[in-house]
């Protein structure tokens, strides 16, 4: 792979429920090492997007590449070994209440039979530390910790298997403003230490401004503006605009109402 294709490619993308129509000719490129955020509303079709990515829903047309390699129509072990490059983070944090907090950050692993137990919980307590937990905390149960602390074992499992692509799913929803900085410091700060691209969706400006080398806005389907983030509230797109500035009124007006 050469560095100047895409980590990840989407043309033309379109993917449908019936009559709702959640992407219709979807087009971004993720480049390797960078960080983007995708912004807009909810039910915009963020989180469908990622879903097609990781190959959980079908898109009915397009092309997505990963690494230059087709994901539509792919088969099942080619699907296998391009989520192998994958990790995430969940939004509701997605951890286990019956497993202990190391078991949940190396389950992918323990599954796949890659490492043995012991290895597993060594692993585990070395990731817990890259978010800065302590390894006391690998033996305790996900309904002992605080929201930001469940956060950041969930950022931990996505590291695990030291990934090239993290997806990030509203990574900020739930907590508290000082600890939404405080996890998206660590969201920019591990992605670094592992070399990883990272893919985000986010209604939170303030985390898309923090993580993201690049913003590209969803609207109707579509990515109606993308440019590096130090541009966005220079973007001469009034959707844009209207949406970072959080007003109700304005050219998305009619589909809140809707």
């Amino acid at each position: 792979m050469s560095q100047s294709q895409p980590k990840i490619s989407l043309e033309n993308v379109h993917k449908a429920f019936g009559r709702k129509v959640v992407l219709d000719g979807l087009s971004l490129d993720v480049g390797v090492g960078e960080s983007v955020v995708v912004i807009g509303g909810s039910g915009t079709g963020k989180s469908v997007m990622l879903k097609c990515i990781l190959g959980l829903l079908h898109a009915d047309s397009g092309s997505i590449l990963v690494d230059g390699e087709q994901v539509i129509g792919s088969n099942t072990e080619t699907r296998e070994r391009i989520n192998h490059k994958f990790g995430m983070l969940f939004q509701g944090g997605a951890l286990f209440d019956s497993l202990p907090v190391w078991e949940n950050v190396s389950f992918g692993l323990l599954a796949e039979k890659r490492v043995n137990r012991d290895e597993a919980k060594e692993l585990a307590i070395s990731k817990l530390a890259q978010v800065g937990l302590v390894a006391e905390v690998a033996d305790l149960s996900p309904s002992e910790l605080s929201g930001g602390m469940q956060k950041r074992v969930g950022l931990a499992r996505a590291i695990a298997a030291d990934p090239e692509v993290i997806f990030f799913d509203e990574p900020t929803t739930g907590l508290d403003p000082i600890m939404a900085d405080v996890i998206n410091d660590l969201i920019v700060k591990t992605t670094r230490e592992v070399g990883a691209t990272a893919l985000s969706i986010t209604h939170d400006m303030a985390s898309a401004r923090k993580i993201a080398d690049r913003v590209a806005m969803l609207y109707e389907g579509k990515i109606i503006w993308a440019g590096p983030v130090a541009d966005i509230d220079h973007s001469g797109n009034e959707y844009v605009d209207q949406f970072i500035n959080g007003r109700a009124e304005g050219p998305i007006q009619m589909a809140v109402r809707a």
